[in-house]
Formats: C-alpha cells, structure tokens, sequence
C-alpha cells in the first residue's frame, strides 16, 4: 500500500482552521455591508485568497527534499538566511568562544526546524524572554528561545538555539537529553518569522557566507574536525 505523506505540519491544523473562519467571517461582512459587487469587492478576495495561501503555505512540509548525508557535516536545521557568521562567547552552555552561525527565517520559509547531524541530545533547555527582531544580535539571548545541545559519536558537540522574533510567538520542541538525534529527522517548529543560531567549534570549516540561502537538511553549513 502506498504510504500517504502530510504535506501540511499538524502545528498549523488549528491555524489554518481558525484563520479560515475568520476569513469567512470577513467575507460574509463585506457583503452585508456593501452588497453592491464592485472592483474593489474582487480586490479584497484577492487579498483574502492570498493571506489565507500564505498561512497554508507557512505550514507546509517539504516532503521532496532529501537529506544531505555527509561525513563531520553539520547540516542547516533550518531554511532561510544567514544573517551572522562570527566568534563569540558561548555563557550559556560552553562558556568558552564559539562559531555562531545565524539563520534568519521569513514567513516565505518552511518554519520545521532539522536535527543537524546524527549523535544525542544532552542538553535542552527553554528561556522565556523579549520579542525583538529577530535580526538583531541581542534577540539570540534575549528573545523567548530554546537551547539545544547535541553530541556526536566522536564527543563534538554542536548548540542549537531556536529564537522568537517579532511576529514569532510559538516556538514548537518536546526534546529531552538522551533523545536521538538523526541528521535531516525534524525535532521542531517555529512559527511566523524567527531565528535559528548554531554554536559551532571556533576550528569547524564554514561554508556559508552572510547573505546567503540555506535549506534545512540540505544545505551544508560547516564541517567539523575529525
């Protein structure tokens, strides 16, 4: 029997359901108000149509994609931008310099979040914080997040911070230390614009640049030493 693959996350189930009745609500509004069919009748259930595109798209999941398997890689756990390439003091986890690598992610992104190479979660914890844009520097420790420790075969371990930005108000994670990690397997979301930062060893070999597209268990971020 053929397996039925979700193109849609179940996160996104009640939103698209309570943003659908909302429109519907809209739409039913406009017409009592202003019964008369006019051009601009069209021009607002065009806006609707494509509002409502845009939040189903929002959730969808990039069943076609597949996975990059490839030796000491770390794998983006998200798509979108890079927005940060530098060396800064890890104080949460390492307290020690890190390589931080930053993903900003738009609402046109697909917002599930990867696991960015195999090994196990040792560490996670959730800080309740501001909404800043997510662009700016102090959003990675500021900002509602989630941080994510992961440890591979060999010992290197890799942070993962999920951050909330300004119209992110959801971030989607129900990891504990112990749980496996497999390179490309989804451990979460978040929702409606957001960040994600990767704290790597200062020696791993970048190989992104600022500015530039990744894809989450797809694009290859770095390479770790062996």
């Amino acid at each position: 029997m053929r397996q039925i693959h979700k193109r849609i996350h179940e996160e996104g189930t009640k939103a698209i359901l309570v943003n659908l009745l909302i429109l519907i609500v809209l739409v039913v509004g406009i017409n009592l108000l202003w019964p008369h069919q006019t051009v601009w009748h069209v021009v607002a259930y065009v806006i609707i149509a494509l509002f409502f595109g845009l939040i189903v798209r929002f959730f969808r999941i990039p069943i076609e994609r597949k996975t990059t398997i490839m030796e000491h890689a770390v794998i983006s756990p998200a798509d979108g931008e890079i927005a940060a390439n530098e060396i800064v003091m890890e104080d949460e986890y390492f307290h020690e310099e890190r390589r931080q690598i930053s993903i900003f992610m738009s609402i046109y992104n697909v917002h599930i979040n990867f696991f960015p190479f195999d090994g196990e979660v040792t560490y996670y914890k959730y800080h309740p914080g501001k909404f800043l844009v997510a662009f700016k520097p102090k959003s990675s420790t500021d900002n509602e997040h989630n941080s994510i420790v992961i440890k591979d075969a060999q010992g290197r371990e890799v942070l993962v911070r999920q951050i909330a930005g300004f119209v992110a108000r959801r971030i989607v994670c129900d990891l504990e230390p112990g749980d496996a990690s497999v390179v490309g397997e989804e451990f979460g979301m978040i929702r409606f614009g957001s960040r994600v930062d990767v704290f790597l060893p200062v020696d791993a070999e970048v190989n992104v640049h600022i500015g530039q597209k990744v894809r989450g268990k797809s694009s290859v971020l770095a390479t770790l030493k062996g």
